[in-house]
C-alpha cells in the first residue's frame, strides 16, 4: 500500500529450544541423565531442589518435579506418546547412540530401527516411564543415499 512504512528490522532468531520433562524425582533424573545419557547440569534450582536442567551437546532438558504423572501411564504407553525428540546428524551417530545407551544399561521403550516415514529412531525411558526419541531425520538419510541395511534397523 501506498505510504506504508516497512519494517527493515531483521526478524528475531530462535536460537534454542528445551523440551521439559515432569519427573517424580529431580536427583534421580538428574543422575540418570548425568550417568546413564552423557549430559550434563547446567542448573538446579530451589531448596531442595524442584527443576533443573540438563544439556548434552546442543540439546537442553528441563526437569520440572511434579507429585503425580502428568500424563496416563497407561495411555503414553499404548499411544507411544513422546516427551522430547533428539536428532543427531548420520546414521553413524545414531547406531553409536543407541549403543552407547545399550551400553548404559537404558531401558528402551523401543530399540533402534528404520521407520515408514524414513527416520532412524529409538525410544528411551528414563526411571519415571517418560518416553523419548532419538532420531536421525530421514531426509538426511535420503540425501546420504542410505538404506534400511545401512542403518542396521
Amino acid at each position: 500500500m501506498p505510504g506504508q512504512a516497512h519494517d527493515t528490522r531483521p526478524r528475531p532468531v530462535i536460537s534454542a529450544i528445551a523440551a521439559e520433562l515432569f519427573v517424580a524425582d529431580i536427583k534421580a533424573s538428574c543422575d540418570f541423565f548425568t550417568q546413564k545419557l552423557g549430559f550434563s547440569i547446567v542448573f538446579t534450582y530451589g531448596e531442595p531442589p524442584f527443576y533443573a536442567q540438563v544439556k548434552r551437546d546442543r540439546a537442553l532438558l528441563n526437569l520440572k518435579c511434579v507429585d503425580y504423572p502428568v500424563i496416563d501411564p497407561a495411555l503414553r504407553d499404548r499411544e507411544s506418546l513422546l516427551s522430547a525428540d533428539m536428532a543427531v546428524d548420520t546414521h553413524e551417530e545414531i547406531s553409536q547412540l543407541f549403543l552407547e545407551f545399550q551400553a548404559a544399561g537404558i531401558t528402551f521403550f523401543q530399540t533402534l530401527r528404520k521407520e515408514p516415514w524414513g527416520a532412524a529412531t529409538f525410544i528411551v525411558k528414563d526411571p519415571d516411564g517418560t518416553c523419548f526419541s532419538s532420531r536421525v531425520p530421514p531426509t538426511r538419510l535420503w540425501r546420504a543415499g542410505i538404506t534400511v541395511q545401512d542403518i542396521g534397523a
